[in-house]
């Protein structure tokens, strides 16, 4: 009976990790440990994890904070699983999770999966905004966890798995922020080990709970993504492009007004075009008209941080050449 070990690095966030072991007590397969790992936080989790002794095996470690990556990697290196699973701390895990993945690695193996995320029915209507602007086709979030896409499919640290075989071979993560997962991606993939999508392996995602925080989070993204060109320029991809070209087109407007204004009118128009067309999409997504309207303002903040955090970096990565 394959044994999984549970991989959660956690910094500042005892209530969020409380709801996330909460879940994981109702799993339905039960040969799993937990392993917390504290990364350097001010408010830690110790009471959370003492609260779950007797309801799952979990053992937890604090460490001085060397970021997301590194940690993971010590959780790595304390779990005594046959199969590694990494979750951030902001998610909910559903009750047959395990269970799906362990039937999927029974059936048609895989060294390393990933899994799709979406919103909770108890998320707040501002978060199951964020989660459908990060999983919309329409703005770029959903090129990952459809199955479709599961040939060139790339696991994300939210939600993926490893064999330990992987881990002895690839190290874990080389770098602890600014893209480390799809840098880890990568040298799984090129390793010849066997990756793919298992697509009912969902996890319920919060995200962030606010715009400021959720702007942060994009722009950081946008710089990841130049981040990991560093490492392999050809895995920036045109589809990356679209947050910049969205921002540069909202910025060129400015000009245009004044000096071509039919020019003007068509790039506006195509805009209203572009957020009528997300705000349908959403509606009929979310079944929800609050959070189709918040789809607006969360699609719109996506792809200008992604977009602003994109071309920072870039210029910095050229005068850095």
């Amino acid at each position: 009976m394959r044994y999984f070990s549970i991989i959660i690095p956690v910094y500042n966030r005892p209530d969020e990790l409380d709801e996330l072991l909460e879940s994981l007590t109702r799993q339905s397969y039960k040969n799993f440990e937990v392993v917390v790992i504290e990364d350097g936080s001010q408010d830690t989790s110790e009471r959370v994890c003492q609260k779950y002794q007797e309801s799952l095996k979990i053992s937890y470690f604090f460490k001085e904070n060397t970021g997301q990556g590194f940690s993971r990697n010590f959780g790595f290196e304390k779990a005594q699983g046959d199969y590694l699973v990494v979750f951030d701390s902001d998610c909910l895990i559903p009750k047959n999770y395990l269970q799906i993945v362990n039937a999927r690695l029974d059936t048609d193996w895989l060294d390393a999966y990933g899994g799709p995320d979406m919103a909770h029915k108890s998320f707040t209507n501002l978060q199951k905004a964020i989660s459908y602007s990060m999983t919309s086709v329409l703005t770029t979030g959903g090129i990952r966890g459809k199955k479709r896409s599961a040939t060139a499919f790339h696991p994300r640290s939210f939600n993926m798995g490893i064999s330990r075989k992987v881990f002895e071979k690839t190290g874990g993560y080389k770098i602890t922020r600014m893209g480390e997962d799809i840098e880890f991606s990568i040298r799984i993939i090129d390793s010849e080990f066997r990756v793919g999508l298992i697509e009912d392996a969902v996890v319920y995602h919060k995200r962030r709970t606010s715009l400021g925080q959720f702007y942060k989070q994009l722009h950081f993204f946008g710089r990841a993504r130049i981040n990991i060109s560093r490492f392999y320029p050809a895995e920036l991809k045109l589809v990356h492009m679209f947050p910049l070209l969205f921002t540069l087109g909202l910025v060129s407007l400015i000009p245009l007004y004044f000096y071509y204004p039919l020019v003007y009118k068509f790039g506006v128009t195509a805009y209203c075009a572009y957020f009528i067309v997300l705000f349908i999409h959403a509606f009929f997504t979310t079944k929800s008209l609050p959070v189709a309207i918040l789809s607006l303002a969360t699609s719109f903040v996506q792809l200008t941080a992604y977009g602003i955090g994109f071309f920072t970096e870039g210029v910095k990565k050229i005068f850095n050449n």
